[in-house]
């Protein structure tokens, strides 16, 4: 029977696919012209096919279905993932700057600069049509892993250009330091893209509450239901696949287990059409009455002598 992959999945055997592409095309052009530019390009490139290697495995262990051992599923894996994509980012960004200043040290001259331009050209076309389907794949998913991966591809679209632009002036001028310089400052601007990613999964992994807009709007569609009185320790966070939603809401004391649990479907379903693109897992509790204060002393360990309980 043949497999059934998810746009995630596909979209990341796409960007490994591109990625092999590109590291055979600039490893070559780059080891021949001796451009630390067009190498700086190739090891990117090479870690890009790496990257994105995991990040299929990454999504495929994320899309596993909740089980015994692990009961809320394995969404986090794609924090795990952009972490450590950034990561191997921020190193290839590392040594490029390495490079580049080791050629401006030693002066080495750039060989076959016009077949390395047109390496480049190649590389540049392909590289943003891949972005534009990768971020078409993010729009339509929310996928941190495709988010994370079309942000790399988008930095080294900019890279190559760059790259392109200093072989342009090396040819015109015949200075070679200029292909070092860029080599260089590609490097930085590779380190910097690499922030936001290493940011983003860093926050998943320390269950951040999901952004402060929904967080209003979910207070809103609970506090807006008719039958229910008041609600209080609304908490949430989101593995990058799933978003989480805790929240107690009172209710009359004299009301059914029935209608209670009507209210909280009602409610339920409201808040899920915030974020249709995301599974969504709710845990409502029912209180008759506003125990607010005593859950905030039982959470922060504080004594309950003085804190009167509300009854009616």
């Amino acid at each position: 029977m043949r497999a059934v992959h998810s746009p995630q999945k596909r979209a990341t055997m796409i960007s490994s696919s591109v990625a092999i592409l590109l590291v055979i095309v600039k490893l070559i052009i780059g080891l021949a012209s001796g451009s630390v530019a067009v190498l700086a390009s190739a090891i990117d490139s090479i870690l890009d096919m790496a990257v994105s290697l995991f990040n299929y495995f990454a999504i495929q262990k994320s899309e596993e279905h909740p089980n015994g051992v692990y009961q809320y599923g394995k969404g986090k894996i794609q924090a795990i993932a952009a972490v450590i994509e950034g990561t191997v980012i921020t190193v290839s960004g590392l040594y490029i700057i390495y490079i580049g200043f080791e050629k401006l040290l030693e002066a080495s001259v750039t060989s076959f600069v016009f077949p390395a331009i047109f390496a480049m050209l190649i590389s540049i076309i392909v590289t943003y049509f891949l972005v534009q389907y990768l971020l078409k794949i993010a729009k339509e998913t929310d996928n941190l892993v495709i988010k994370a991966d079309a942000l790399h591809y988008k930095t080294d679209l900019w890279s190559n250009a760059a790259v392109l632009v200093a072989l342009g002036l090396v040819a015109i001028t015949e200075l070679d330091w200029i292909d070092a310089v860029f080599g260089i400052g590609i490097g930085i601007y590779i380190i910097y893209s690499a922030y936001e990613i290493i940011v983003d999964g860093i926050e998943i992994l320390l269950d951040r509450a999901l952004d402060g807009e929904m967080v209003a709007q979910i207070g809103e569609i609970i506090s807006k239901h008719p039958e229910v009185t008041s609600y209080h320790w609304l908490r949430t966070r989101t593995d990058g696949t799933t978003n989480f939603v805790e929240f107690h809401m009172v209710l009359r004391p004299n009301m059914l287990l029935l209608e209670a649990h009507r209210i909280a479907d009602e409610v339920e379903d409201k808040i899920k059409l915030l974020d249709t693109k995301k599974r969504w897992v709710i845990t409502p509790h029912f209180d008759p009455y506003d125990d607010e204060e005593m859950n905030d002393a039982l959470l922060h360990g504080k004594s309950l002598i003085g804190l009167k309980k509300v009854t009616d």
